[in-house]
C-alpha cells in the first residue's frame, strides 16, 4: 500500500469561535476513527499557528533563518494526516471525507519511500 499526505490548509487569522470549531473537531475525530478501523490511518497532527514557524534556507554559502511561514499567503498548513491507501483514488476518497469534516481544503500528495 502507498502512503499519502493529506495536508489541511486553513485561512490566515484567528481561530474560529468554539461553537463553530467544536462540531468540526468532533467530525474530524470521527473520521480519524473511521480511518483507523479501515486500516488507513497512520498518523495525524495539528500544527501551531503559522506565526510559530521558522524557515531555514541556504543562500549561497550562508544559511538564512526567518520567522513565520515559508511564503506570504492567505492560507497556511494547519495540520496533516498520513494514510495508507491502495491508490490515489482511494486516497482522494479519504481526502474528500476530510475536506467535508474539516470544512477546509485538503492537498493530497504521495509519500516517497
Amino acid at each position: 500500500m502507498a502512503q499519502y499526505l493529506l495536508s489541511v490548509y486553513q485561512p490566515v487569522g484567528p481561530a474560529p469561535a468554539p461553537e463553530f470549531l467544536e462540531p468540526i473537531m468532533r467530525d474530524v475525530e470521527a473520521l480519524n476513527g473511521e480511518m483507523k478501523e479501515a486500516g488507513a490511518w497512520v498518523f495525524a497532527a495539528g500544527l501551531h499557528p503559522a506565526e510559530a514557524a521558522t524557515v531555514v534556507r541556504q543562500r549561497g554559502t550562508d544559511v538564512l533563518i526567518t520567522d513565520g511561514p515559508f511564503a506570504e499567503a492567505k492560507e497556511h498548513l494547519g495540520g496533516f494526516t498520513i494514510i495508507e491507501a491502495e491508490d490515489l483514488d482511494a486516497a482522494l476518497g479519504w481526502a474528500e471525507k476530510l475536506a467535508r469534516a474539516a470544512t477546509l481544503p485538503i492537498e493530497v500528495r504521495p509519500i516517497q519511500h
